[in-house]
């Protein structure tokens, strides 16, 4: 029972043995001893809390946090001790914080429960008792054979039956699972590829055996027992069997697969690792407050016993007249009293840790990051996607990045792939208006002219070249051009793995030969764009071998029959690969060319070609037959057998294709750069083409120096480049550097040179890693993340596999891109374009951390002013914790009075343009290192609460305390007369400090500005006015009505305000004044020769000095006037966006000048 509960909980997970035996059809075994295993059900399961779990789960983790439990502590000290205030004053705030809180973790949940049903009810068809049934994917279980069509996902881990094709093979794209979008071929075993109906597959009696689940989704061994006509058929199961789920069946008409692994055990949940727990550097500041004014709060409690106790040593005091003790109390423990005392005493202060902190926050960060996702300013227009927030958690995170990890292909580029120039036979060729030109004389053209080749329409009507059954060998130089470049574009048009099928039938294509297809009935799923953008089209010749792409090989070749009967050889790959196993071609000319290629950016492959002879073939046949139905050591004999076919090949030339710069990039990056944040680009390209973009968006610029630490072969070897590279950076500090290292250096470095390493990438301006693994994307924002400096860092990135890095990364930023959703999903925030990244940093991340900051260090302040009065009553009444303020007015401070100033305040708050911050990015350095909540800022807050808190009491204190005569019926003020006279003072001064702060003010900064004085002053008026019934004292009957018949007091309220906010107004002078920071500076300076005005406030007139009135010089530091009066006006040649058509700017704004 209490493992069940466990389970339930999700604290105790079922045991699982090694291996997995699943019967096809569930067709267990009738005879013998059977023991079945238990398998979960196919619910995916994204959601965190159940129904049952739901309370506990969401307790537990409230009460991790410091203040939750602090307050639950002090709680349950005030229903055990006598203490001088109700339970009901922490009681109530505590519950109402924990309900907030809860109610909105559980409408989050509540929404990842409604994606979950989506994809748990989906409609799929499983063969059950004889026939095809529809159900629920989540009753999928394993063992069910179910059937997929052509454009479904797969519903679970399905190992392949058959297929509609008579060879058990079928195609999917796992472009959702790691970012590929070429189609993968899984085949199924002879013995059911041939069951190719539902009454076929019913007479089916197989048993699979694997191994239980795991992440890696390129990893599956298994076997499958097949029993025909009494006999045992095994056949072993490998990863070309799987179907994983997230995949999506492509150009076939459909299949039929068992479920292996269901629900959270397939590889496309198990590869959803949880996110861990991203904390904002601000939460981090949070905590180190509270910690602090913990202290100061345990300091105050025991300074307040010890004096109690000092005090009480004269007689006279301990035990007065009036106050007689009980026997009990004068035999009771010392010891035993002290204690109590101590804890009456933190109640009595605890007020000064703010709970209402934390709930404040909450909803700030779920309110405020709506504003990303309606700022139209990030809307795309041609893919109709906007920003989207996954994690609220980390708004002000956004202001405060430091190095910005970046992928390329799709990132910074549109991952749309355009044939721009090609090198046949030792000739450059570019494409011109669609037509192939020539850079140089040729062989049949003697003048050094341009010669058109071809028209780019051939290469997408390839009919021309099949006419030519056989390869002529005329020795005339222009037969020969001919045929070399027939045999360049076969190449191209051939050597490929690209899948062809008919929109408009449902006929399903065998291969990429087939003919009579109408190019706009046609679909075309390619290995890789590059693939799409050389080939549409092969006509009239038969593929007989695919020899797959591989990363130790760098190269795939297809082995096709002519028209003629020739067998051809066709091969293509990086230069690297292809180059040495050339024998014949222009060599030299052609690597020249992909040098040439590379350096401008574009994507190379290198074409080859080799002719069989019947023999040879027949060979070669023999050797893949033999190595593709091997049982064991299949991959080390194919790899024999590939590097025995693609030899002695002759060069036919090489290919370049441009991937474009997306919008804006480069103003982007230099953007990002004069905001003080390093730029590292991380990509798979080779080193040229890496170096190349990396020049044209801006990222290398032409004065730097670049480092390199290339193909590094030994750790020693690595060690001395370090060295080098470290050393040239000292001797020419002036110069910026910029560091080129490749995957495999890198892994070197990495290994023993960490430090080295890092102290080289730190002092470069600028870092390129290209041929670089998923996983050393994560491991390089690793190591920046844990150096000294504890960097802030951002990873960005459209493919999955950007997703470890984007995870790894303080902050992760998802592409909505061509490589499916997976970085999307996977990350904190999602946009569709990188050049949306400087709006989100410098005006959404700015807005984001200065909102946030002065809502903490507020909240301090606050709470400071409000119980330090308690603390100070202490002395004038020996510290006989007597309350200075009302229970009702303890409980409702934070909660009502002083509240929605602040939270309004943190929500549409704009103390600058949001155009100059984005014009501006140097302002974005003012702000980084968390300095507005620096030590130094929170002691000014700090100590500015006490000055306040001191004027509130002494103030109270000597201006009415003493007087006897106040009143006009003759009655002096009392203890709750006094106490809430203070409490006035305070109510109006905190909100009007608040005022102070506001830079941006809109109708509802006004309404909940003045609103909240004014609701104190009818709430205290209907309070204190009514004598209720439910209340076990009547204290404050009457109270706030004589305090307010008052002139004194009145006068007395007026001048106190007044007092506490002049010393924050002539701080703020005197630094605007004489310490004015950047951002201050920017508030009064003109933007484009346009805008005289300060901030969101009042403009000046022209020529006016901001000293030249009182008046003036009041604007200028309160930052206050409507923003209707706000005169803005921008260049049309503005670089990033001219419009404004931000959520953030909630008011009107005149067109005209100041």
């Amino acid at each position: 029972m209490w493992r069940w509960v466990r389970q339930q909980l999700g604290f105790d997970p079922p045991h699982q043995s090694d291996t997995r035996t699943i019967y096809i059809a569930n067709r267990f075994p009738q005879y013998g001893h059977y023991t079945p295993q238990k398998f979960i059900d196919n619910r995916i399961i994204s959601s965190k809390y159940t129904v049952w779990n739901f309370v506990p789960k969401n307790l537990f983790e409230q009460f991790r946090r410091v203040a939750n439990f602090y307050f639950l502590i002090i709680f349950l000290v005030q229903l055990m001790i006598d203490t001088p205030t109700s339970p009901v004053t922490s009681g109530l705030p505590l519950f109402f914080v924990i309900t907030v809180t809860a109610i909105k973790q559980g409408y989050e949940d509540w929404l990842r429960h409604i994606s979950d049903n989506e994809v748990n009810g989906a409609p799929v068809y499983v063969v059950r008792s004889g026939g095809l049934v529809t159900t629920r994917s989540k009753n999928i279980r394993v063992g069910d054979i179910v059937r997929v069509a052509k454009n479904e996902i797969f519903p679970a881990d399905l190992v392949l039956l058959s297929s509609d094709r008579l060879d058990g093979s079928c195609h999917v794209t796992t472009a959702s699972l790691d970012g590929e979008t070429n189609l993968k071929t899984h085949v199924a075993v002879p013995e059911t590829a041939v069951l190719q109906t539902v009454a076929n597959l019913d007479t089916l009696i197989a048993v699979v055996e694997c191994q239980q689940p795991e992440a890696d989704l390129y990893r599956f061994m298994g076997r499958m027992t097949i029993t025909q006509q009494m006999e045992e058929i095994v056949r072993p199961l490998g990863p070309e069997s799987l179907l994983l789920r997230g995949a999506r069946l492509k150009n076939t008409k459909e299949i039929f697969g068992v479920a292996v692994y269901t629900g959270m055990e397939t590889k496309m949940a198990l590869n959803y690792k949880s996110k861990s727990q991203k904390r904002s550097a601000v939460e981090k500041s949070m905590n180190t407050f509270l910690i602090i004014y913990l202290i100061i709060l345990i300091s105050e409690a025991i300074i307040s016993t010890i004096l109690k106790y000092t005090w009480q040593a004269e007689e006279k005091w301990d035990e007065p007249w009036y106050n007689q003790k009980t026997e009990h109390q004068r035999n009771s423990s010392k010891i035993l009293k002290f204690i109590s005392d101590f804890l009456a005493f933190l109640v009595l202060y605890n007020f000064i840790i703010p709970i209402s902190l934390y709930v404040t926050v909450e909803l700030q960060k779920f309110l405020g990051s709506f504003f990303i996702g309606w700022d139209l300013d990030l809307y795309h227009e041609e893919s109709d996607e906007k920003a989207q927030v996954n994690t609220s958690d980390l708004n002000e995170e956004l202001g405060q990045v430091e190095y910005v990890f970046t992928d390329k292909t799709g990132t910074l580029t549109e991952n749309e792939m355009q044939f721009r120039e090609c090198s046949i036979n030792g000739t450059k060729y570019q494409e011109i208006n669609g037509r192939l030109v020539s850079e140089g004389p040729t062989p049949d053209s003697s003048d050094g002219n341009l010669s058109y080749l071809t028209s780019l329409a051939h290469l997408n009507n390839l009919s021309h070249l099949a006419t030519s059954s056989s390869f002529r060998t005329s020795p005339e130089n222009g037969t020969e051009l001919i045929k070399e470049h027939d045999l360049f574009f076969k190449a191209v048009s051939l050597c490929h793995t690209v899948q062809i099928s008919s929109v408009q039938t449902d006929s399903i294509g065998d291969g990429p030969w087939q003919s009579s297809f109408a190019p706009a009935q046609l679909e075309y799923y390619a290995s890789s764009p590059d693939e799409k953008a050389l080939v549409e089209a092969a006509a009239r010749y038969k593929l007989l071998h695919i020899l797959e792409f591989d990363p130790d090989r760098r190269r795939m070749s297809v082995i096709v029959q002519a028209p003629s009967g020739e067998k051809l050889l066709f091969v293509k790959g990086a230069e690297s690969s292809i180059l040495p196993e050339c024998i014949g071609g222009e060599i030299e000319k052609t690597r020249i060319h992909v040098d040439e290629f590379a350096l401008k950016g574009l994507r190379t492959l290198c074409m080859a070609y080799r002719q069989f002879t019947s023999k040879e073939y027949e060979e070669i046949n023999r050797r893949l037959f033999e190595a593709r139905t091997a049982l064991q050591q299949r991959e080390e004999k194919l790899a024999g057998v590939f590097q025995f076919i693609e030899k002695d090949l002759i060069l036919l030339g090489a290919t370049a294709v441009e991937d474009k710069l997306q919008d804006k990039v480069r103003e982007t990056i230099e953007a990002l750069r004069m905001a003080g944040i390093k730029v590292w680009v991380l990509t798979g390209d080779k080193h040229e083409t890496a170096v190349s973009v990396s020049l044209s968006c801006g990222h290398f610029h032409r004065t730097m120096n670049i480092l390199e630490l290339l193909n590094q072969k030994s750790d020693s070897e690595c060690a001395e480049k370090l060295g080098q590279l470290a050393r040239r950076i000292r001797e020419d500090h002036v110069i910026q550097h910029g560091l080129v290292v490749d995957g495999t250096s890198l892994s070197l470095a990495l290994r023993e040179h960490e430090k080295l390493f890092m102290d080289v990438c730190r002092n470069c301006s600028a870092v390129m890693c290209c041929r670089m693994a998923p996983l050393q994307k994560a491991k390089v924002i690793r190591l920046i993340k844990i150096s000294p400096e504890k960097p802030i860092t951002l990873a960005i990135g459209d493919g999955a596999n950007d997703v470890s890095m984007i995870q790894e990364a303080h902050v992760g930023i998802g592409i909505m891109g061509k490589e499916g959703r997976q970085a999307a999903r996977n990350s904190d925030y999602a946009i569709a374009r990188f050049k949306f990244l400087s709006k989100l940093l410098f005006v959404h991340g700015h807005f984001y951390y200065i909102r946030i900051a002065t809502l903490v260090q507020y909240f301090f302040y606050k709470n400071v002013c409000f119980i330090t009065p308690q603390f100070l009553y202490q002395f004038y009444c020996l510290f006989s914790q007597q309350t200075l303020y009302d229970s009702v007015y303890l409980t409702l401070y934070n909660i009502c009075f002083t509240s929605l100033p602040i939270l309004i305040y943190s929500l549409l708050e704009q103390h600058i343009d949001p155009h100059v911050l984005q014009n501006k990015p140097t302002l974005y350095r003012d702000i980084s290192k968390n300095r507005q909540l620096s030590m130094k800022t929170f002691l000014y807050w700090t100590i500015l609460g006490f000055s306040h808190a001191f004027i509130f009491f002494f103030g109270s204190y000597f201006l009415i305390g003493k007087d006897t005569s106040l009143l006009g019926n003759g009655q002096m003020f009392g203890n709750w007369t006094f106490g809430t006279l203070v409490f006035t003072v305070m109510v109006i001064t905190v909100t009007a400090k608040m005022a102070l702060e506001t830079h941006f003010w809109t109708w509802i900064n006004h309404l909940v500005t003045w609103g909240s004085i004014l609701f104190y002053f009818v709430f205290s008026l209907f309070y204190g006015g009514i004598l209720w019934p439910f209340l076990s004292s009547q204290n404050m009957y009457f109270v706030f009505i004589q305090l307010l018949s008052s002139g004194s007091a009145w006068f007395a309220i007026i001048l106190m305000v007044v007092t506490c906010l002049f010393l924050d107004i002539v701080k703020k002078v005197f630094d605007r004044q004489f310490h004015p920071t950047n951002i201050e500076k920017a508030q009064l300076t003109e933007t484009n020769s346009s805008i005289k005005c300060l901030d969101s406030m009042c403009c000046f007139s022209e020529g006016e000095t901001a000293c030249a009135s009182v008046g003036r010089m009041l604007e200028r530091v309160i930052g206050r006037c409507s923003p209707s009066h706000v005169s803005r006006s921008w260049s049309a040649s503005d670089p990033f966006y001219t419009n404004d058509r931000s959520i953030l700017t909630l008011s009107t704004m005149d067109s005209s000048t100041c």
